[in-house]
């Protein structure tokens, strides 16, 4: 049986150290254009080098996404663009269009191109052209279901990666394409720039009486038409690896470091418990489960892979976002009986601290003596980056993560 590679997301240095510690096979990234993550502060050449030469000595791969739909007077800037990222030694391009396949084939003829989500591919023909065009992966369309995926794995050559998204945001548009953004706002979701019109809040008008809206109401809170639920299928791995699927995508190029480092963690830890023993009957421990909760989420659901979402997939509530945990500390080392820490944000003596590991449960322990670097006790720590200890016999590795409950 093949060992499912975790793909984190990588919006910028920040993002890929956390995807780094916490154990991702491969990161996705964006350089400073083609990209359809606009908002993240990507990577410049420079630092695109240096990213791929860090993954690479830790045996970690990086896909960088070419994946927007360039104009005329784009597209022109494209061919000098992919021999620089050739170059930094990517291990793949991310791309949705067909021109832009062409492209590295002829100007970066060394990298792998992996296409995108937004080509829409739902069925095992067209991955097949793509295949025949020199793709070694695809991305499917995420309105496939799990029997639709293994159909296409069953009449594709072995050779041909499939991958597939497992958690995160859900777009309200067919395979990300959408002019939403673009008609309402003029900012093209498909050069990398959407405002997101699908999380607003709507209602009717009546044409013939100016000024008067009513409200779409499916609660006391009114409804967000387009606002879908986020995707998890944190509990499902031994169906998305029976499906057939080489890698498992977590959304999130935009979202916090704090986010890809745990969720990362947790598709890590789901996977590697699963391979130990694979069997159908798996269950992923609940703890690795709670994880997924343990980040700033909508409410989950599993999108289209066991059929049409229909009765669950939209939250009517503003934005849709859940946040139960906050993170409180980072560590540095631990010495001398004491746990050394970078503040994040306040917190007193005596709170109850979970403290995220890689690859470990999360251990729960009271700070109930906090020190600042001259040895004077602390009943609070208001000050944002303060460097401090806890006194503890805890041992925790650098960069562990220290989070409070709300």
């Amino acid at each position: 049986m093949f060992r499912p590679e975790v793909l984190s997301p990588a919006g910028d240095k920040e993002r890929l150290q956390a995807a780094l510690m916490f154990g991702a096979d491969a990161v996705y990234l964006g350089g400073d254009a083609f990209t359809m993550r606009a908002a993240p502060q990507n990577f410049t050449a420079d630092a695109l080098a240096e990213a791929v030469e860090q993954c690479h000595a830790k045996g970690v791969k990086v896909y960088l996404t070419v994946n927007t739909l360039p104009r005329n007077d784009e597209i022109v800037l494209l061919p000098s663009y992919l021999e620089k990222w050739d170059e930094a030694g990517v291990d793949g391009f991310i791309v949705a269009d067909i021109g832009v396949l062409s492209l590295c084939k002829k100007y970066a003829p060394r990298v792998p191109v992996h296409i995108s989500t937004q080509a829409g591919i739902v069925n095992y023909v067209t991955a097949n052209e793509f295949y025949n065009m020199g793709a070694s992966r695809i991305v499917t369309a995420r309105e496939l279901s799990l029997t639709e995926i293994a159909e296409i794995r069953a009449k594709t050559p072995k050779e041909l990666e499939i991958e597939c998204f497992v958690h995160g945001a859900m777009c309200v548009s067919f395979s990300g394409r959408c002019l939403l953004s673009n008609y309402l706002v003029n900012r093209d979701a498909n050069r990398g720039e959407c405002a997101q019109p699908c999380r607003w809040e709507y209602a009717l008008m009546e044409v013939k009486r100016d000024g008067m809206y009513f409200p779409i109401n499916d609660s006391k809170e009114g409804t967000y038409i387009l606002n879908s639920k986020d995707m998890c299928m944190i509990e499902h791995i031994p169906d998305l690896v029976n499906a057939g699927i080489n890698s498992f995508k977590i959304e999130g190029r935009a979202k916090s470091a704090y986010y890809a480092a745990v969720i990362t963690n947790a598709y890590r830890a789901a996977v590697d418990e699963f391979m130990k023993k694979p069997s159908p009957d798996f269950k992923t421990p609940q703890w690795i489960v709670e994880e997924c909760y343990k980040v700033s989420y909508r409410d989950y659901c599993t999108g289209f892979y066991y059929g049409q979402p229909n009765e669950n997939a939209q939250i009517s509530f503003e934005g849709g976002y859940i946040r139960h945990y906050d993170v409180m500390a980072e560590v540095t080392k631990c010495e001398g009986g004491y746990i050394f820490c970078i503040q994040r944000n306040k917190f007193y003596k005596g709170d109850e601290l979970d403290a995220l590991e890689p690859g470990k449960k999360p251990q729960i322990f009271k700070a109930d003596e906090i020190y600042d670097l001259d040895g004077n006790e602390l009943l609070d720590l208001p000050h944002p980056m303060m460097q401090f200890k806890i006194k503890s016999d805890l041992e925790l590795v650098p960069g562990t993560l220290l989070r409070k409950a709300k």
